[in-house]
C-alpha cells in the first residue's frame, strides 16, 4: 500500500518507518527542510532504540521516501497519516492548529478517494474539525480516521511492530476494511484491532494516558506516606503489584512523570471535561501532586546540607525516561533550575541527552564525557533518570571521587543493604535512609514535618 505520512517528528518517523518495514511504500512529509535533507541523506533526527537499522534498510530498498512537497507527497497515497504536534495551550487545551491548516491544504490538492487518518493525540471532536476543513474545498470522496498512537518512547518499534492492541475510529466501512489490511501484519499474533467511533477513539488516547499517570502519582503518595509512617515502598510495591487486578507495571515509585505524552494529555483531558463543566477531581490532584514530587529531593538536600550555596552536585541523567534523549517536562531539569537559583553548582552526565540540555543551559552546568566524571570535586551525587549503566556502577570508584559517599537517589537504583555496606549517606524515595558520617549542617534525625510539609 502506498502511504503518506505528514510530520517527521517521534510519531510520525517511527510509524513510517515501521509501515515502510512491512512492505508498504511511505512518504513522510515535513516543512523543515533541514530535517527532510537530513533523513533523505539518510542521518536520523531522533533517538530510538532499534530504529536505525530498520531506517536506513527502508531507505535502501526503496520504500521509504521524505519531501517538503504536500502534493508529490500525497500524490499516489491511499492513506494519509497527520502525525503533527498538538502542544498544550496556556489553558491546557490542545493547540489543533497544524493538523487543521494541513487538513485545508488537502481539501485542495487530493484528487482521489483517501482515508485521512489523525495518529496525532487529539480531543474528542477533532475527526469532525479535520472533516470539516477537507470538505470545504474537497471534491473527491474521503473519510477520517481516529487511530491513537500507543508508543512508549525507548520501545516505540516494539510497540509498533507488535502491539498490545490497534484503535480504530471509524464509522466507515469503506475506511475500516483499508486500516484493517494496513495493520494485519502487525497482529498476526492474534492482537486485536478495536473498532469504534471516533468520538471513542480519540477519547480512549486520553484515557489510558491519564490512568497510567495517576498510577505512577498514586505510588509517588504511597512512598510519601511509607517516608513518615517508616515503612517500605519496595515491599508495598510488591504487595500489591502480585494482584491481577492491579498489575505490576507503572508502581515504580521516583521523581514525577514528564515527557512528551502525559503531562499534556492529563492536562487536556481536564480541560475538556471543564469545557462540558465536569469537575475532574482526580485528574486535578494528579498534576498538583506531579508537580511537586519533582522537587521531592530538594528539601531532603537542603535539609541534609543547611545551605547548597557553592556546593556542586554531580546529576546523573537529564532525559526524562531511559532509552530517550527527549527532555520534555524531564524532572532533572526542574532539579537544576532550583540547584542554580540557590547558588549551587551541576555537573551532569546523560548517555543521549546532553545536546539538548546544552542548548537550553550553555555553560551555566557542567557536562562531562562520562558518570564518573561529574563526581570530581563533587559534594553529592543526584540521579534522576535511571539509566541501565546507572544500576551497577563501580561501587569503589564512586567512593574514591565522592568522599562525601552521599547520594539522593529519585529513581531508587540501589539496593540499601549494599548503600549500608559500602558506607554511604543515601537518600531515596518511599525507603529508609541510609546514614553515614554527618556533614557539618546536617541534622542527625530526619525532620519528618519538614517532609511533611514539602510534600503536602
Amino acid at each position: 500500500m502506498k502511504i503518506a505520512v505528514v510530520g517527521t517528528g517521534y510519531v510520525g518517523l517511527v510509524s513510517g518507518t515501521c509501515f515502510a518495514e512491512t512492505g508498504n511504500t511511505v512518504t513522510c512529509v515535513d516543512i523543515d527542510k533541514r530535517k527532510v535533507d537530513m533523513l533523505s541523506n539518510g542521518q536520523i533526527t531522533i533517538f530510538e532504540p532499534g530504529l536505525e537499522k530498520l531506517f536506513h534498510r527502508n531507505i535502501k530498498e526503496d520504500r521509504l521516501h521524505f519531501t517538503t512537497d504536500l502534493q508529490q507527497g500525497i500524490k499516489d497515497a491511499k492513506v494519509i497519516f497527520l502525525a503533527l504536534p498538538t502542544p498544550p495551550g496556556e489553558d491546557g487545551s490542545a493547540d489543533l492548529r497544524y493538523i487543521l491548516k494541513v487538513a485545508d491544504d488537502l481539501g485542495k490538492l487530493m484528487t482521489d478517494y483517501k482515508v485521512i487518518v489523525d495518529k496525532s493525540t487529539v480531543p474528542v471532536g477533532t475527526c469532525d474539525k479535520v472533516r470539516d476543513a477537507i470538505a470545504k474545498h474537497a471534491t473527491v470522496e474521503f473519510d477520517v480516521v481516529s487511530n491513537p498512537e500507543f508508543l512508549r518512547e525507548g520501545v516505540a518499534v516494539e510497540d509498533f511492530m507488535k502491539p498490545d492492541r490497534v484503535v480504530i475510529g471509524t464509522t466507515s466501512e469503506r475506511a475500516k476494511k483499508i486500516m484493517g489490511d494496513l495493520y494485519a501484519p502487525f497482529v498476526r499474533q492474534g492482537n486485536p484491532i478495536i473498532y469504534m467511533d471516533e468520538a471513542s477513539a480519540e477519547l480512549t488516547k486520553y484515557a489510558a494516558n491519564s490512568f497510567l499517570a495517576t498510577k505512577i502519582t498514586f505510588m509517588n503518595e504511597i512512598a510519601r506516606l511509607c517516608e513518615l509512617l517508616g515503612a517500605d515502598v519496595d515491599m508495598v510495591r510488591k504487595g500489591i503489584g502480585s494482584d491481577e487486578r492491579i498489575g505490576k507495571r507503572f508502581l515504580f515509585p521516583g521523581i514525577g512523570y514528564g515527557g512528551s505524552c502525559f503531562p499534556k494529555d492529563v492536562k487536556a483531558l481536564v480541560k475538556s471535561a471543564d469545557e462540558v463543566q465536569y469537575d475532574f477531581k482526580i485528574l486535578k490532584a494528579v498534576e498538583d501532586v506531579n508537580e511537586s514530587q519533582k522537587l521531592s529531593l530538594l528539601p531532603r538536600i537542603h535539609n541534609y546540607f543547611g545551605s547548597i550555596e557553592g556546593k556542586t552536585f554531580a546529576l546523573w541523567g537529564l532525559a526524562f525516561k531511559p532509552n530517550t534523549d527527549d527532555i520534555r517536562e524531564a524532572p532533572a531539569l526542574y532539579i537544576i533550575d532550583e540547584l542554580l537559583k540557590a547558588g549551587a553548582k551541576v555537573k551532569t552526565f546523560d548517555p543521549e541527552a546532553m545536546a539538548n540540555v546544552r542548548a537550553l543551559y550553555d555553560d551555566k552546568i557542567v557536562f562531562v564525557e562520562n558518570q564518573y566524571d561529574a563526581l570530581e570535586n563533587a559534594d553529592a551525587l543526584i540521579i534522576a533518570t535511571e539509566w541501565a549503566e546507572f544500576r551497577t556502577p563501580d561501587f569503589d570508584r564512586i567512593i574514591s571521587l565522592l568522599p562525601s559517599r552521599t547520594i539522593f537517589d529519585g529513581r531508587n537504583l540501589f539496593e540499601l543493604e549494599k548503600m549500608q555496606e559500602c558506607g554511604f549517606h543515601y537518600e531515596s524515595i518511599g525507603r529508609k535512609t541510609i546514614s553515614n558520617s554527618q556533614p557539618q549542617n546536617h541534622q542527625t534525625t530526619t525532620n519528618h514535618s519538614a517532609l511533611k510539609e514539602a510534600v503536602i
